[in-house]
């Protein structure tokens, strides 16, 4: 069973609106139904689980489709924790080797492709990371004053979201981090990989940016012509 656990817990306060980033309205419908949309659309989707404050329940439900939409969960006090607390609802109705597929709501360009390869992916291993490589040159500084080195960037890569767990091993992951070092997790995939997770990745898709600003907002709006209604 493959399912996708959509985040849209998060307040986005630095995009300026009164309301969280996700329930802003471009085109007539608000940004989470975008991916929301996508991943109902996609066969390589089975079920839907959204991660969301229950004052947005009702409003998310009259815009999005049915079809596969399985429940919401409780957003917790950070990202991972939202994440662990939506594993916990997706447990009671999948089996261990299922996969999940973590994606942020402010991400509304999420491509069929991307999906697809993600899941593809997944075959025979613990979890996939969609990757963009570093175009900039990138150097270390230990101390914050100075360059310590010089990094070879053909070996350093920007984590992207959807990323896919196997939904045990990733659960279990999550548990262990409980209860103060999860407040210190930024990255999805960073449980998995403090359990040794076997993580592969695959390529990113440029497009599928994360709407955390104003500008980014406004990058959205002029890539599918919409306004705020």
């Amino acid at each position: 069973m493959n399912i996708a656990l959509v985040l849209a817990g998060g307040t986005g306060s630095r995009v300026g609106e009164d309301i969280p980033k996700q329930y802003i309205e471009v085109n007539g419908k608000p940004i989470i139904s975008y991916c929301v949309d996508t991943f109902t659309a996609n066969g390589s989707v089975d079920a839907i689980w959204v991660a969301a404050d229950e004052m947005w329940h009702d409003y998310i439900l009259n815009h999005i489709s049915m079809e596969k939409f399985c429940g919401f969960s409780a957003p917790g006090i950070n990202r991972q924790v939202s994440i662990l607390q939506g594993l916990c609802e997706i447990k009671k109705i999948a089996v261990e080797d299922s996969l999940v597929m973590i994606h942020d709501a402010a991400r509304p360009l999420l491509g069929h492709k991307q999906i697809d390869d993600c899941f593809a992916a997944a075959t025979g291993h613990d979890g996939v990371m969609p990757v963009l490589p570093m175009k900039d040159t990138v150097y270390l500084s230990r101390d914050g004053k100075k360059v310590s080195k010089l990094i070879d960037r053909s070996s350093v890569f920007a984590g992207q979201a959807p990323e896919v767990f196997r939904l045990g091993k990733y659960y279990e992951a999550n548990q262990r981090l409980l209860t103060e070092k999860i407040l210190q997790i930024n990255g999805s995939t960073e449980p998995a990989i403090l359990m040794g997770m076997d993580i592969v990745m695959v390529p990113g898709d440029e497009q599928n940016f994360k709407i955390t600003t104003r500008e980014d907002l406004d990058r959205f709006r002029g890539i599918i012509g919409g306004t705020n209604e």
